[in-house]
C-alpha cells in the first residue's frame, strides 16, 4: 500500500527521472568528448580543452549514480516497499555521503589525499555490487521483495552498472598515460594510439551502461510481475 504523502511522492519520483535523464544524457556527453580528445588532427590545446569538458562532465553521471540508490528507496518506501528496522535512514545518508566522497575524488585527484580517496571509493563500489546481490537476495527469503520481482531487477541492474564502471576504471590508465604525454609535451604516435585504444576497450561496458539505463527505465515503468 502506497504511503500517504502524495507531494512528497511525487516530488521523489521527479527526481528519479531526473537521476537517469542526467546521468544517461551526461554520460553521452563524456563518450562524445572523449572523441575529440583523441582526435589527432585537433590541436594540442583544442584536445586539451575537450578533455577539461570531458573531465568535469563526467562528474554528472558520477553523481547521479551516488544518489540513486536514496532516492530509490526513498520511492520504495513511498510506494509500500517494507524496509528492515533502520534501513531507511541508512539509505538516506547514504546518497549525500558518497556524493561527498565522489566530490573529494575528484577535487583532491593528483594529491596523496585523492589516491587514497579513490582507492576507498573503488573499494567500496566493490561493496556496494556484492551488497546489494545479497541484499535482494535477503529479501527474496523473508518474503519482503515477493511482491516486488521489477524492483529487485532494477537493484540487480544498478550493481550490474557499478560492475561496468568499475571495469572502465581499470581500462582508463592506457588512456591517461597517453594523455600526460599530450599534456606534457604534445602527442605522439603511441600516445594517440594509447589513447584511443583505451578508450575503446571501454565502449563495450560504456553501451552496457546505457542499455542498463535503458532497462531500468522500462522496469520502473512497466513493473513487470507486479500485481494487477
Amino acid at each position: 500500500m502506497m504511503v500517504d504523502a502524495p507531494l512528497a511522492y511525487s516530488l521523489v519520483k521527479f527526481a528519479h527521472i531526473l537521476l537517469f535523464v542526467y546521468w544517461l544524457g551526461g554520460d553521452v556527453g563524456v563518450f562524445y568528448s572523449s572523441g575529440f580528445v583523441i582526435d589527432p588532427k585537433l590541436s594540442r590545446d583544442s584536445r586539451l580543452t575537450a578533455f577539461r569538458i570531458f573531465i568535469e562532465l563526467d562528474q554528472l553521471p558520477r553523481y547521479c549514480l551516488a544518489l540513486m540508490l536514496t532516492v530509490g528507496g526513498l520511492l520504495a518506501y513511498y510506494i509500500g516497499v517494507p524496509h528492515l528496522p533502520g534501513q531507511l535512514p541508512l539509505i538516506l545518508a547514504l546518497g549525500p555521503l558518497w556524493v561527498l566522497l565522489v566530490w573529494a575524488v575528484h577535487h583532491y585527484q593528483g594529491q596523496p589525499l585523492g589516491a587514497k580517496l579513490a582507492k576507498f571509493d573503488f573499494l567500496f563500489r566493490c561493496f556496494m555490487i556484492f551488497a546489494l546481490i545479497a541484499s535482494v537476495g535477503y529479501a527474496y527469503g523473508d518474503g519482503r521483495l515477493n511482491p516486488y520481482p521489477w524492483l529487485a531487477a532494477k537493484l540487480l541492474i544498478f550493481a550490474a552498472l557499478i560492475f561496468c564502471g568499475l571495469v572502465i576504471r581499470m581500462k582508463l590508465p592506457r588512456f591517461v598515460s597517453g594523455y600526460r604525454q599530450l599534456l606534457a609535451s604534445g602527442a605522439t604516435e603511441a600516445s594517440d594510439r594509447d589513447m584511443a585504444e583505451g578508450l575503446r576497450s571501454c565502449r563495450p561496458y560504456v553501451l552496457a551502461i546505457w542499455a542498463g539505463l535503458a532497462l531500468a527505465a522500462w522496469i520502473g515503468i512497466a513493473k513487470p510481475g507486479a500485481p494487477m
